[in-house]
């Protein structure tokens, strides 16, 4: 009998010890796992099923992504300190981003980001799409790709969307067939692919929509967050964040962040950018213009450690310091998207280039492919 209970008791020491250690191992991550639950993504829309996707690698990096507007979701990643977080501002169910109009997490199309006015001319007629964003069209106008349900096939940590976009969906020309990769690596880089064909004429300009607080979803704003773009130039925009069609240089002005500078420190200066923007909301002139993958852009959080690396194929970024987020959106983690919460640093072509023969063109043709690659890489400095 003594022996059953001496065994019963080291059991229940060995139990309680693998319990402790499990605990201090997951340093929150059960925690924020369960708060985006699959169950809470499947839903019918349109005749077509949502789901949530879920992408881990061997370093510890989970990243959820849901079919609806092929968004992701989620990116839980571990801190200096071990402990995780979940870096990417989203939603905890399906019903939220069907009416979500700050494009979380999205890929936006078929044309990111404004076309002034609405209008556009292809081969001397002129085509007109929503005015969303007024006077402008945004982001691919009422319903673009962040508000269609993509097909989608997991194999592994590979997710592989698709849509076809009927001829004049939002008054685009064309039928355009889209593809889009996401591809988690070991290394910590999640690859987005992007490619895109179509039976007529059109204008194709697509772009990942995400927003980052690598201190955490609803912890607090980023202007204490430090950001390193690889551009020298910007396209300086008018009151209604338009281009105005100028290449400018951005040295010794608060767009100047050719070297890491925190975000806060010169957002708030007397500024007619700025002031447009409500702060940054602008087209960053990538040195790079030739089409190969290359960093674009380094974010860094010192107090946890995070960092995330953009790299892109496209000639700009956009950098977006969420300078319309009100705090009326409540997110996955329960806390409200403030006021300059989060950062989106979107790879694009310039905004409202259809108007302005001088930006690289943003055309496809039938019998052409477009491509657009992107990375975006995360790391942790001890």
């Amino acid at each position: 009998m003594k022996k059953y209970l001496l065994l019963a008791i080291v059991s229940l020491i060995l139990l309680t010890s693998c319990k402790h250690a499990i605990q201090k191992a997951d340093n929150g991550f059960t925690a924020l796992d369960t708060l985006v639950k699959s169950e809470n993504f499947r839903k019918e829309i349109d005749g077509k099923k949502t789901d949530l996707f879920t992408l881990k690698n061997d370093s510890g990096l989970v990243i959820k992504i849901t079919n609806f507007g092929a968004r992701i979701v989620s990116v839980l990643l571990p801190g200096k300190d071990g402990k995780y977080a979940d870096i990417a501002l989203g939603y905890p169910d399906i019903d939220k981003y069907i009416s979500d109009k700050g494009y979380y997490g999205a890929i936006v199309g078929r044309y990111a980001n404004r076309i002034a006015k609405g209008k556009f001319k292809l081969d001397k007629k002129e085509y007109s799409l929503a005015i969303n964003n007024t006077p402008n069209s945004l982001h691919g106008g009422a319903k673009g790709f962040d508000k269609v349900v993509w097909d989608a096939v997991q194999k592994g940590d590979t997710l592989d969307l698709s849509y076809l976009s009927p001829n004049m969906e939002e008054g685009f020309p064309g039928k355009l067939e889209v593809k889009v990769q996401y591809i988690l690596t070991n290394n910590n880089e999640l690859k987005i692919e992007m490619h895109a064909v179509t039976d007529k004429k059109t204008i194709v300009n697509l772009s990942s929509h995400g927003y980052y607080n690598l201190e955490g979803e609803g912890n607090g704003d980023i202007l204490g967050h430090v950001l390193e773009i690889f551009g020298d130039h910007f396209t300086p925009v008018d009151s209604t964040l338009i281009p105005t069609g100028k290449i400018e240089e951005i040295k010794g002005s608060p767009f100047d962040f050719t070297k890491p500078e925190i975000i806060g420190k010169r957002i708030n200066e007397m500024n007619d950018q700025l002031k447009f923007g409500r702060g940054y909301d602008h087209n960053w002139v990538l040195n790079n213009q030739t089409g190969n993958l290359a960093l674009a852009a380094r974010l860094t959080d010192t107090i946890s450690g995070r960092v995330m690396e953009v790299y892109t194929t496209e000639p700009g970024i956009q950098f977006y310091s969420s300078n319309f987020a009100d705090g009326s959106v409540i997110g996955k983690s329960g806390k409200p998207f403030n006021y300059r919460s989060a950062v989106a640093l979107e790879p694009q072509h310039f905004p409202d280039s259809p108007n302005h023969p001088n930006f690289p063109s943003t055309i496809l043709e039938p019998g052409k492919i477009y491509k657009s690659n992107a990375v975006y890489k995360f790391l942790v400095k001890k």
